[in-house]
C-alpha cells in the first residue's frame, strides 16, 4: 500500500505561545530571591539610619521624693540600753555620712529609744534608706563605725546573724565552752577567722554576727559551726585556709 505524504507545517515560537494562551497557562516572571534579600537589607539600613537620625529624649533624673509619690519614708532602728553610750560617743561619725553622702534625715528619739532615718526632697538614690538602716543596725550590733561604714560604700556586703543554739542545742558549761572555742585565747581564733575569710565577726552572748560578702560569710559561718560542733581550732584553721586558697585561685 502506498502511503500519502501530508505536509505538516513546522512549529514556531509564536505558535507555541498561542497554544499556551489557548490552554490558559501563561508565563509568569519569577522574581529572584537575591533581589528580595537586597531590598530587605536596604530597608533595614534605611530604618537604622532613620532611628539614628532621631535623637533620644533626655530627661533630668527624677528625685527620690517624686519616686516615692511625695510621701517621706521612715525607718526605725531600736537601740538596746548597753549601746546608748557608744552611740552617743560616735554620733558625729554616724550622723555625717547619712546626712552628707546619702542626703537623708536622722535623729535619735529619746522617748522611744530608736534611731529614726527619713527621706527628704534632697534624697536622690531610692536605695539610700536601706543602706543607712543597715549601717546603723551594724553599729548597734557591735561593729566598729569604720567597718559598718563599708555597707554604705560597697553594694556587695551583707549582715548575717545566728544563735549558737541554732547550730547545736547546748546548755550550761557546754555552751560556755562553745563560745570559748569561737573566741579563742585572747580572741585569737576569732581574729584568725576574720583575717582568712576577710570578714568581721561580733560575739554577743550566744549571738554571732558576721559582716562581709556572700562567699566570705559562707566560709566564716562554716568555720564557726565546726567550732560549735566540737572541732579543734587547728583543724578548722586548715580547712579555712584550704577553702580560701581555692577561692583565690578561682578568681
Amino acid at each position: 500500500m502506498a502511503t500519502m505524504d501530508t505536509d505538516v507545517p513546522p512549529k514556531t515560537e509564536t505558535s507555541s505561545a498561542i497554544d499556551c494562551e489557548d490552554s490558559g497557562d501563561a508565563f509568569e516572571k519569577v522574581k529572584p530571591k537575591k533581589s528580595q534579600k537586597r531590598k530587605r537589607e536596604l530597608g533595614e539600613v534605611e530604618m537604622e539610619s532613620e532611628a539614628a537620625a532621631r535623637k533620644r529624649p533626655q530627661f533630668p533624673p527624677i528625685s527620690g521624693d517624686k519616686l516615692m509619690g511625695g510621701a517621706g519614708e521612715i525607718r526605725k532602728v531600736p537601740v538596746p540600753s548597753h549601746r546608748y553610750t557608744p552611740l552617743k560617743e560616735n554620733w558625729l561619725k554616724i550622723f555625717t555620712p547619712i546626712v552628707e553622702h546619702l542626703q537623708l534625715q536622722v535623729r535619735f528619739n529619746l522617748k522611744t529609744r530608736n534611731v529614726e532615718i527619713k527621706t527628704c526632697k534632697e534624697t536622690q538614690d531610692i536605695g539610700a534608706l536601706t543602706k543607712a538602716t543597715d549601717f546603723v543596725k551594724a553599729f548597734i550590733l557591735g561593729f566598729q563605725v569604720e567597718d559598718a561604714l563599708a555597707l554604705i560604700r560597697l553594694d556587695e556586703l551583707f549582715l548575717e546573724s545566728f544563735d549558737i543554739t541554732d547550730v547545736k542545742p547546748l546548755k550550761g558549761d557546754h555552751l560556755c565552752r562553745a563560745v570559748g572555742r569561737i573566741a579563742g585565747k585572747g580572741g585569737k581564733t576569732k581574729f584568725t577567722i576574720e583575717n582568712v575569710t576577710k570578714t568581721r565577726i561580733v560575739l554577743a552572748d550566744t549571738k554571732v554576727h558576721i559582716l562581709g560578702s556572700f562567699q566570705n560569710i559562707k566560709m566564716a559561718r562554716t568555720a564557726i559551726c565546726n567550732l560549735i560542733l566540737g572541732s579543734p581550732p587547728s583543724k578548722v584553721y586548715g580547712n579555712i585556709r584550704a577553702v580560701a586558697s581555692r577561692a583565690a585561685e578561682r578568681f
